[in-house]
């Protein structure tokens, strides 16, 4: 298990334009050649926008993009005509295949704060595809079969214990509160990379703790 600190990830993002980015992976200008992906996973962003700030337009290709929001609303437009807005306990998916270009921003009057991982898909092109799914129950798992990948969101009390689940990867990142993990305790923004995970389980050890579980396949390099 390697265990990555939130104060370790790259800062980026536009201050002076109400973006503040926290990169779990090489990104952009941040570019380090051991970092560039865990499994299926390439990206993983924290993002912070003020009120009114956001992304314009811009494209992607050959992506797979997950966008969880921790706080605030996520408006999202998408050249294929598509305009939602995503709150908490909210997946929203966009998959890039041959070629699509989006729009995200804080449309709201108070701060917003998601978190974007991107996963490289199985099979490249294809036609762009979106959804969201609406208040995600817990343990709830969402399958990204594109990227032979299953996300697990665990919301667990003081005390409250979860399974790791057995996979050859698996990509655990904490968005709230502080969770006991194989011997380590990791707090928000906190990650585990856990490659041939058996056996492991989290155990909540703050009043509350959110977790977001990667299950990945073994067919990717890390």
């Amino acid at each position: 298990m390697d265990v990555r600190r939130a104060h370790e990830r790259y800062r980026g993002g536009e201050p002076a334009a109400g973006i503040e980015t926290w990169h779990a992976f090489s990104f952009g200008p941040h570019y380090d050649p051991d970092n560039l992906r865990f499994g299926a996973v390439i990206a993983c962003n924290e993002e912070h926008l003020a009120p009114g700030a956001g992304f314009d337009e811009h494209p992607h290709r050959h992506t797979e993009i997950v966008t969880w929001v921790v706080e605030g609303e996520l408006t999202h437009r998408d050249s294929t005509g598509r305009e939602t807005v995503v709150r908490p306990g909210d997946v929203q998916r966009l998959s890039a295949a041959s070629g699509v270009r989006h729009v995200e921003r804080n449309d709201g009057d108070v701060p917003l704060v998601f978190l974007q991982m991107w996963l490289t898909p199985t099979e490249p092109d294809g036609d762009p595809s979106y959804e969201v799914v609406r208040g995600l129950a817990d343990s709830a798992p969402y399958a990204l079969p594109e990227a032979g990948a299953t996300l697990h969101v665990r919301r667990l009390t003081a005390g409250g214990r979860t399974a790791v689940p057995d996979a050859a990867y698996v990509y655990a990142h904490v968005v709230r509160g502080e969770v006991a993990l194989d011997g380590e305790t990791l707090g928000p923004g906190d990650a585990a990379r856990i490659t041939d995970a058996k056996d492991l389980a989290a155990t909540a050890v703050s009043p509350t703790a959110e977790l977001l579980l990667w299950e990945m396949r073994g067919t990717r390099r890390t």
